[in-house]
């Protein structure tokens, strides 16, 4: 066995050792990594070319020519005010989602009405579109709530109708009943307000107005704490017909009065419309308002003028769709051409309608369709119409021209 003590490098030793392994390396690694480079397949070098290229630090440049993610998110979105939760401009504004393509996305937000919707189509930040009641833009312009209003609203197309609901207690028999009688009529700038407050001033009825939701206020009516509420949205309302009919609670007769024949047409609630709240029998007349889809009137070739010029033309262009279930069947009411008085159409969508008009002959067909109603209805005395008696069986055409539409 050998006496000789191992020996001792050094601080010195050791570091000269670790220098040399360095060196060694450096001296191999790049050769190796060559022959290993012509080991490889050209695919093969190409994706490692571009691994280390997604690697390195991008330059001023390179950072510059990146997508904006906020650009790119809201580059085709559309944004439409509806109504409130559970009623016909949620639920058919909820529809609209089957027009998103690559360039457009449509976004639907709840809403407090038609006036509020007018509102928030001039004023609110992002949006483009809303929901309004034909009547909404009259009234509007009568109490001048929005300067600029009539240069600054345009309408796509008229929607479908809408009736006006009067729900009583069962001592209240007739509108007239109301005077002095507490009535909800829905939040304030709501649809439902603004036509209960037409409704009830063309009709000469000074009710005592309550302005609750109507959830609130029909809680109120089946207590019997107040005598009815007015509200105007497409039948059958989810809300009225859930109510039991052992409480005595029924509509009411809406007379379509001279005043109101400019712009509300005659309609009805039938028993198969509303079980509980009208007899099997003979329908309880009423009237009903049309719904626009109301638009800001951008400056041409603008972004925003572009986004509402992409939905016209996804809108339209799909329409059929909606007509289908499962979507909202109240999209079986719309007529897109039909014109909507005192309103005027977004250039777009009037183009659009112009370029894909068929070769009939809409006024002719409209035309030999009121002969028809004509020959079933018997003017009373001598057959010679004021202008107001015409106004109103044209009116009554028109509602009588959607049911026979329906009925095919």
């Amino acid at each position: 066995m050998s006496s000789e003590r191992p020996r001792n490098i050094g601080h010195g030793g050791f570091v000269r050792k670790i220098a040399a392994v360095l060196l060694y390396a450096l001296c191999v690694t790049p050769a190796f990594a060559q022959q290993q480079r012509q080991d490889q397949t050209p695919q093969q070098q190409q994706t490692q070319d571009q691994t280390q290229q997604q690697r390195a630090p991008l330059t001023p440049a390179q950072q510059q020519q990146l997508p904006n993610p906020i650009a790119l998110a809201n580059r085709g979105a559309v944004r439409i005010i509806t109504g409130m939760e559970g009623g016909t401009y949620a639920r058919t504004g909820s529809d609209l989602g089957i027009l998103d393509n690559d360039t457009l996305r449509v976004l639907t937000v709840l809403g407090k009405g038609s006036l509020q919707n007018l509102s928030d189509i001039l004023y609110l930040s992002g949006i483009d579109i809303g929901f309004v009641q034909a009547d909404a833009l009259t009234y509007a312009k009568q109490h001048n709530m929005f300067p600029g209003l009539t240069q600054n609203i345009r309408y796509i197309a008229k929607l479908y109708d809408e009736e006006v609901h009067v729900l009583a207690r069962k001592d209240i028999t007739r509108l007239a009943d109301l005077n002095g009688q507490r009535v909800n009529v829905d939040v304030q700038g709501s649809g439902s307000a603004m036509t209960a407050q037409i409704l009830l001033d063309a009709l000469g009825i000074k009710a005592n107005i309550e302005h609750q939701k109507q959830i609130v206020g029909l809680q109120e009516l089946q207590r019997g704490e107040i005598a009815a509420v007015i509200h105007v949205g497409g039948a059958p309302i989810p809300l009225f017909g859930r109510v039991p009919g052992d409480l005595g609670l029924h509509l009411l007769p809406v007379p379509l009065a001279p005043a109101l024949a400019q712009t509300y047409l005659p309609d009805q609630f039938t028993h198969a419309t509303y079980p509980a709240l009208v007899p099997d029998g003979p329908p309880v007349s009423t009237i009903a308002v049309g719904d626009v889809m109301a638009v800001f009137d951008w400056q041409p070739h603008t972004e925003r003028y572009n986004k509402v010029v992409r939905f016209v033309d996804a809108f339209f262009g799909k329409f059929n769709e909606l007509l289908q279930p499962p979507w909202d069947p109240k999209w079986r009411e719309v007529n897109l051409s039909a014109e909507v008085p005192g309103w005027t159409r977004f250039k777009p969508a009037q183009d659009w309608l112009a370029a894909h008009s068929t070769a009939s002959n809409p006024t002719a067909d409209l035309q030999g369709r009121f002969n028809a109603f004509l020959a079933q209805t018997k003017p009373v005395g001598d057959g010679k119409l004021t202008d107001a008696a015409k106004t109103v069986l044209f009116q009554q055409f028109l509602a009588w021209d959607k049911q026979q539409s329906a009925a095919h």
